[in-house]
């Protein structure tokens, strides 16, 4: 089955390791839906992409943002809770995308207003699956709110 959407899934990734957002590229590049993938490596070039501030005046306003917690700088707790706040960025659903199994870090993005928390499996082929999950569910199942309407 191929979708025949025009317009593609925009996808912001937040995420450090080179390693990992290269593997979501890749996980996201096979999948069946239209989407642009667009990396920023810390959490003040995510709240400028976000913002549409300089360096990224014309970027697109995500369907989905995929966080990691663990940033330098700002970290993706204060980047989930900027959004959350923000009366224009709010209803972007925020997947929280880390290693951290602390209890603490759960509870805390879920009190930020996360749509859900997922710890990143070490092993490839899991981590693949998982990215690979999020897509299926995210932009295959659920319906993600329109843009500029409410």
């Amino acid at each position: 089955m191929t979708d025949d959407r025009v317009t593609p899934i925009e996808i912001l990734l937040v995420e450090d390791s080179a390693g990992d957002a290269r593997l979501a590229r890749e996980a996201l590049a096979e999948s069946k839906l239209r989407n642009r993938l667009h990396h920023v490596v810390d959490g003040v070039d995510a709240m400028r992409f976000l913002r549409r501030e300089p360096p990224h005046g014309a970027a697109p306003r995500p369907d989905l943002v995929l966080l990691d917690l663990n940033l330098p700088g700002m970290d993706g707790r204060e980047v989930l809770a900027a959004i959350k706040q923000s009366e224009d960025l709010r209803q972007i659903p925020v997947v929280i995308l880390t290693v951290s199994e602390d209890e603490a870090d759960v509870l805390r993005s879920y009190d930020l207003h996360a749509n859900c928390y997922i710890t990143k499996p070490l092993d490839l082929g899991q981590f693949l699956k998982v990215v690979r999950s999020i897509e299926a569910f995210w932009l295959t199942i659920v319906r993600l709110p329109p843009f500029g309407v409410g």
